[in-house]
């Protein structure tokens, strides 16, 4: 007796462990990431009302301010629009990050969020639950921000040629593409415009096969140009 009663509070514990992960556990993170947040706070503070469009995401998102930082000025300082990535996030930080101060006074009209590459190492997160992550980021942004559509960018490939990685992202983007209803969460989907016709990802659009060049800025600048004029209560060019 006493050893079923052992091996059911086993069961039990992994019955409760699988029901959460750490994908969709809110947590920060410490160091210079501290610092970073804080500047996005700022941000928040200072842009207020005026401003009309936020990008959340990881380093590919903070990269708008380095490689991106032309093709951001062209496209995107005419709304007032604010940084909101840190480099190294996963799901389970900018969980975090909406929770304290990355959107407090802000009302955007458009959020483009990209964001799941860094739980996709190894074995950190199942495709499953990266997509979780991703999901409770978008109910977070619809309940703090019901009047801002949402364009949900596609993972971005990564790995110079075909690897595991890339198929897991295919996986998550394959289950996050349900979260569009096209009216309040809009799916965007352009990976396939890095890669070239043997399935390689170029240098030149990103040099370490995983941040993007200014090519690659332009890439995603183009690729979203018609949907976020749409989200942005813009006619379509």
């Amino acid at each position: 007796m006493k050893i079923l009663a052992f091996l059911s509070l086993v069961v039990s514990a992994q019955i409760a462990f699988a029901a959460g992960h750490s994908a969709i556990d809110p947590v920060p993170r410490e160091g210079g990431w501290k610092n970073r947040q804080d500047l996005l706070n700022k941000r928040a503070s200072e842009g207020g009302k005026k401003a009309q469009l936020i990008f959340i995401g990881d380093s590919i998102t903070e990269g708008w301010e380095g490689a991106g930082k032309e093709v951001w000025a062209e496209n995107y300082a005419k709304y007032d629009a604010i940084n909101l990535g840190i480099g190294g996030d996963r799901t389970q930080h900018v969980l975090w990050r909406l929770d304290n101060g990355n959107i407090d006074g802000l009302s955007p009209k458009a959020a483009v969020v990209m964001i799941g590459t860094n739980n996709s190492n190894g074995e950190d997160n199942t495709a499953d639950q990266i997509a979780e992550g991703i999901r409770a980021i978008v109910q977070k942004l619809r309940t703090k921000l019901p009047e801002t559509k949402i364009l949900l960018c596609a993972i971005f490939p990564r790995g110079e040629n075909v690897n595991p990685q890339r198929g897991k992202i295919l996986q998550v983007n394959q289950i996050v593409h349900k979260l569009a209803d096209g009216q309040n969460v809009l799916w965007v989907d352009f990976g396939h415009k890095f890669i070239d016709d043997g399935g390689h990802i170029p240098r030149d659009i990103m040099p370490d096969y995983l941040h993007l060049s200014k090519a690659g800025y332009q890439i995603w600048a183009d690729s979203i140009r018609n949907p976020l004029a749409r989200a942005l209560g813009e006619s379509s060019r």
